[in-house]
């Protein structure tokens, strides 16, 4: 039984990174947070206007069998630090594309600074007092991940 969980574990597991190799690979479709998914069009093999579980699938094999460069249906450690090198690398060249204002093909420090780098303190501190306390910065941190409200977690206002 646990063989067959085990097993169960490393096919799933295997399926989702090629699905993400493939997601890498298919083309920018994200934003300039490094984002990157397929688009539908690209999903859609037989071009029928619907997504099926057999075209996801294919995605996933498709992105494993890139990565299986020397076709034995496993991915070893070089395999997978490859996968990942060229993943990481396609995700840097977005972030030049998006950002390298003036065409050079590098990032100044002026390219690199947020588009509005007073919004997140704005956001941040909550009672406007022009300073962002540990609460603040927590409560903004976990909003940034979807983990709850901005702002004061005792239900005040703030202010």
């Amino acid at each position: 039984m646990k063989k067959i969980l085990l097993s169960s574990t490393i096919v799933v597991s295997l399926a989702a990174f090629g699905a993400s190799l493939a997601y890498a690979q298919a083309g920018p479709q994200g934003g300039p947070r490094g984002g990157h998914r397929p688009s539908f069009e690209q999903i859609d093999a037989n071009g029928d206007g619907v997504l099926t579980m057999d075209e996801f699938q294919a995605l996933g094999q498709s992105g494993f069998a890139d990565a299986d460069t020397n076709g034995d249906g496993l991915l070893d450690a070089d395999e997978l630090a490859a996968a990942a090198a060229r993943a990481q690398g396609q995700r840097i060249a977005r972030l030049i594309e998006h950002k390298d204002k003036n065409g050079d093909g590098m990032l100044s420090m002026e390219e690199m600074q947020p588009r509005d780098p007073g919004r997140f303190f704005a956001k941040a501190d909550t009672d406007g007092n022009g300073e962002i306390t540990l609460e603040e910065w927590q409560a903004a941190q976990a909003h940034m991940r979807g983990q709850g409200p901005r702002g004061p977690q005792d239900g005040s206002t703030g202010n």
